[in-house]
């Protein structure tokens, strides 16, 4: 597939993190880009990720933060990258409502230093590399809120409705990613996706994060009852239309990326057991009696769930993966990586700290 960036460089921020590794291993690897990687390498964040792409030429990593605008100034003027891709954000919910602030100050302030930047460095480009420029915004599909059980699908056009601190700082850099576009000419794409699971996604969320406490025989944590509905996209498909976009999607436009699987957080659970009952058995049992129902998250969202049908339509994209493969390759994933568990877990925590009672959508 075509790029704007295949004969030049990418500056992806928060490339250190679980989907932004995944994309720029893949992008380098698999499809030949130079890749200018920017992480502040906070607890979510590895350079244990990057490991496929030690001693690749093709991969320039800069720990530096997204709000530090000089050092991201220098990057722009040193490497001349035709585009940038922002993943860098905080992330986690529970994060969020312990400690709304660190949201407000990278999701918020540090996409609007990223955008100042960003904008400067592409009206200073000659003409040709300013009209191939991108600056693609990753997104979520919590900024519209929640749905009921019977609702149709969040489309591009639906109404902003956040109800963590996460999905409203979220919900404000997609309003200034749109402003930079309307009032600067600044030629932006947003991307709206919904919850991704594969490898290198860090064990505090919940697929990792079940099987990580059934493989040490610990509680497997659900919220609430269990019947939560997410999306669930695996995050190699989630990259692949992050370029499908780069490569052909209208300037000013958003687009969701979904996985078109919806399923509550208990059928998530048990399906993870039992596939960790097949590839993974327990002498006597199944990890499923490890399930323990917790007390609810505050303000939890019922339902989340992504309408595809203009990416689809428009530029030709759909999921490769169901939820049935996806699953499989991840618990496959982590079975055969417990080291890298406990080395981003020490990184993160000083030591292997326990994580059981946490939950995650």
């Amino acid at each position: 597939m075509s790029s704007p960036v295949d004969s030049a460089s990418v500056l992806v921020t928060g490339g250190a993190g679980f989907v932004g590794s995944n994309f720029v291993v893949d992008a380098v690897s698999q499809h030949g880009w130079t890749v200018v990687n920017v992480d502040k390498l906070t607890y979510a964040g590895s350079l244990h990720n990057l490991e496929p792409l030690a001693g690749n030429p093709r991969h320039i990593f800069h720990q530096a933060d997204i709000a530090d605008r000089e050092t991201i100034r220098q990057l722009l003027q040193q490497h001349r990258p035709l585009a940038i891709v922002h993943f860098a954000a905080e992330t986690h919910v529970d994060r969020s409502i312990a400690g709304p602030e660190a949201f407000v100050a990278t999701n918020i302030v540090g996409t609007f230093h990223l955008l100042v930047e960003a904008c400067e460095y592409w009206r200073s480009l000659p003409a040709p590399e300013a009209k191939a420029f991108r600056f693609l915004h990753v997104s979520t599909d919590e900024v519209f809120g929640a749905l009921t059980a019977d609702a149709p699908g969040f489309t591009e056009q639906s109404r902003y409705l956040p109800n963590s601190p996460y999905a409203a700082s979220k919900a404000s850099s997609d309003h200034m990613v749109r402003a930079y576009n309307r009032t600067f000419g600044l030629p932006v794409l947003t991307t709206h996706c919904s919850n991704n699971y594969g490898p290198y996604q860090f064990p505090e969320k919940l697929i990792p994060l079940v099987i990580c406490n059934a493989l040490q025989g610990k509680p497997l944590p659900v919220y609430g009852n269990g019947r939560n509905i997410r999306d669930w996209l695996f995050v190699q498909d989630h990259c692949d239309g992050i370029r499908t976009v780069l490569a052909r999607g209208q300037t000013g436009q958003c687009y969701n990326i979904g996985g078109c699987c919806e399923l509550a957080n208990l059928d998530v659970v048990n399906t993870l057991c039992r596939v960790l009952d097949e590839l993974r058995p327990k002498p006597q049992g199944s990890y499923a009696a490890q399930i323990q129902f917790v007390t609810d998250r505050l303000g939890h969202d019922f339902r989340y769930a992504t309408d595809t049908a203009k990416i689809h339509q428009e530029l030709g994209w759909r999921p490769a993966e169901s939820f049935e493969t996806g699953i499989r390759k991840t618990v496959q994933w982590y079975l055969d990586h417990q080291d890298w568990v406990k080395q981003v877990t020490r990184e993160a925590h000083g030591s292997d700290q326990d994580h059981s009672q946490k939950a995650s959508v």
